[in-house]
Formats: structure tokens, C-alpha cells, sequence
């Protein structure tokens, strides 16, 4: 381990004064990079050239592709998905630009609650003692989050100072809607459901959510992590990644699939809605964030239920060869299990499971 002085964050405005152990983890939760990560596999690359309308059916074998990146990963990569790669780079820089903020700017985001509509906060894991909370390890980043409204204007939440930034995302977002039409399209197609399922039963006023996230370059990448093991609890996540440096991270078959960010791709993962509406078939994967020695920012958009709509598993996908996996529920009911949960590996579907699903 390096001098405690070299574990200060990259970005010297943070305001957040944390001490080296604060940040190391605990020997049993240390990512392990040289024994447990394979790069030599990763998750599916999909092409999305020949589908751009989400109410005709797709080619067999793109359908084909998804249900089986869905069954097996969890997570998949998109090429020629129809973003513009120009409005991609300004988002990144956009991104980028909110933690290079002057102290006093950052200050006014930063809040311990990143459910509120826009927040700055940074992630926990909570060491434990004879499985007693103690204290927190802080993860090697930085978070910017809020809500986004198709029809509200939610740029109102942010600072004057994110002006330029509130453009560029609106614009981003829009185009994220409809990439996601497409994706629950193809994701109902695999399932042998009607397209518009999946998004029907996501509900016409759907939950959106956007977070960037900032990795600056971390002296001991075996030491810290930048986002703990997890699942997304909403139903479809878009993943753009800067170039270069690599930090996304998969399980599969027991073991770390390291994601390499491609030019001109994004990343595709389902969530915990996905895996309980198609009653386990398709998975909601753990996945983690990794620190490196190089600085790496990403933006995540997530798509899922409003916090009124009922979940459980499509009728359409329950018989008696494949009884209900889970209970119903309503979707806050899942988000507060999800916030009580926070700073431990979280379990919240498995907290509505009627019988075990198969890992």
C-alpha cells in the first residue's frame, strides 16, 4: 500500500476529507484483480442495425441473440444502436465537467440520500463485526444522480452552474427513451410475448433515473472498489463508458467478466424488475465497479416502474411447470427494502421470492 497521502481522490476540490482506511477494504472484500478477473471472455456484443421499430417484430436471430444474452448474462453490449456517438462524447464531458465543479459549487449537490431528485453522494460498504455494522468503507468514487421526467421540466432541479449540462442530458435522455423502447421490444420478443408487454407493464409513466459516475485513478486498485457488488434494482439499465480505462465488472460462472468499453457501444443490463416480471427466466446479474490507475467516468440511465405500479411475474410465463417465483408487490414497496438495505449486499427481490430461484 502506498503513503496514506497518495489516497486522495484526483479531484483535490472534494469536499469530503476522508482518511486512507476509510477507503481500504476489508481483506475479504478486496476485488482480487489478479486471480479471480477474466479478460479473455466477456459479455455478448449486439448489433442493432437491422431493428429500428419497436412495434415489428425483429429478425429471428437478433431475437435469438437477446433472449440469449438475457438467459446466460444478464448484461450485453449494443453497437449501431442509433445515439449519435457526437451527443455521447458531450455527455461524457458533460459528465465529467460536474466534479471538476469548484468546492462551493459540488457542495450545494452533496446530500447522504441519493434518492433525493439530484444529489452528489459517494458509496458505502458497512465493514462488519460478528455481523454487527462498525463502520464504512467509502468506495473510490463519486456519484451525481437525479430524476428524469419525459414530460416535466426536471432540469429545474439542477443549479444554474449544470446549465449546459441540463441541455445536453435532456437531449441524452430522449434518445434513451427510445433506444429503450426498442431494447423492451426485443427483450418481450425473446420472452415469445407480444412487443409492447414489457413496457406495458412497466407502466406509461415510468420511473427514469440518470447517475453519473466518477472514478478517479486509485494508487492501490486491490485495495478499493468503485462500486460494491450489486443489482440494479429497476428494470433495464444503458451503461456509456469513457474510453480506456476498464472497470465494469460481471459474474458469470463464478467468475469477474472485465466489460472493456468499445468505441461506439453502450451497455446494456437488466434489472431486478426484469427478472422477477419474466419469473426468473432472464437475470438480474451482480456486477461491481473496480478502481484503476487511470481516470474512467461513466453514465447510467435506468428505466423502471413509478413507485405505484404492481409487480410480478407476466402471467403469460406461469403454469404449472413454472409456478410464481415471486409475490406481488408494489414497486415501493421493493424501493424501500432496497434503501433499507444500503451499504450491505443487497437482497431486496429475494426478500419477495415464494421458492428459490436457480443462480
Amino acid at each position: 500500500m502506498e503513503h496514506p497521502s497518495s489516497f486522495q481522490m484526483a479531484n483535490s476540490d472534494k469536499p469530503l476529507a476522508l482518511s486512507p482506511t476509510q477507503y481500504t477494504l476489508p481483506e475479504s472484500h478486496r476485488p482480487q484483480l489478479d486471480r479471480l478477473v477474466s479478460h479473455s471472455s466477456s459479455i455478448p456484443i449486439i448489433d442493432l442495425a437491422d431493428y429500428a421499430d419497436e412495434a415489428i417484430r425483429a429478425p429471428a436471430s437478433l431475437v435469438h441473440q437477446v433472449s440469449r444474452a438475457c438467459e446466460q448474462h444478464g448484461f450485453f453490449q449494443v453497437i449501431n444502436h442509433g445515439v449519435p456517438q457526437e451527443l455521447c462524447a458531450r455527455m461524457l464531458d458533460e459528465a465529467t465537467r460536474i466534479f471538476h465543479q469548484p468546492h462551493q459549487e459540488k457542495a450545494q449537490l452533496l446530500s447522504d440520500d441519493p434518492s433525493q431528485d439530484a444529489a452528489r453522494f459517494s458509496n458505502y460498504h458497512l465493514r462488519l463485526d460478528n455481523g454487527a455494522s462498525q463502520d464504512r468503507v467509502n468506495m473510490w468514487s463519486e456519484c451525481f444522480s437525479h430524476l428524469w421526467h419525459q414530460t416535466d421540466d426536471f432540469t429545474s432541479k439542477l443549479p444554474p452552474s449544470l446549465g449546459s449540462y441540463g441541455e445536453v442530458v435532456s437531449e441524452y435522455a430522449n434518445e434513451m427513451d427510445a433506444l429503450v423502447g426498442k431494447l423492451s421490444s426485443l427483450i418481450s420478443q425473446g420472452l415469445n410475448l407480444k412487443n409492447e408487454c414489457l413496457k406495458n407493464r412497466i407502466g406509461g409513466e415510468p420511473r427514469w433515473r440518470v447517475q453519473a459516475n466518477y472514478y478517479p485513478p486509485s494508487p492501490d486498485p486491490e485495495l478499493t472498489l468503485g462500486l460494491a457488488v450489486h443489482t440494479d434494482p429497476n428494470a433495464i439499465t444503458v451503461l456509456l463508458q469513457s474510453q480506456g480505462a476498464s472497470g465494469l465488472q460481471v459474474i458469470h460462472d463464478d467468475k469477474w467478466l472485465a466489460v472493456a468499453p468499445l468505441p461506439n457501444a453502450l451497455v446494456v443490463n437488466l434489472g431486478d424488475q426484469i427478472q422477477v416480471l419474466s419469473n426468473g427466466r432472464y437475470k438480474s446479474v451482480h456486477h461491481r465497479a473496480v478502481s484503476s490507475k487511470a481516470l474512467r467516468v461513466s453514465l447510467a440511465v435506468f428505466y423502471g416502474p413509478n413507485k405505484d405500479t404492481m409487480i410480478s411475474p407476466i402471467e403469460e410465463l406461469v403454469d404449472d411447470e413454472h409456478p410464481p417465483m415471486y409475490r406481488e408487490y408494489k414497486m415501493s414497496e421493493f424501493l424501500d427494502q432496497f434503501v433499507r438495505q444500503r451499504g450491505k449486499r443487497r437482497m431486496a427481490k429475494e426478500i419477495f421470492q415464494v421458492q428459490k430461484v436457480a443462480e
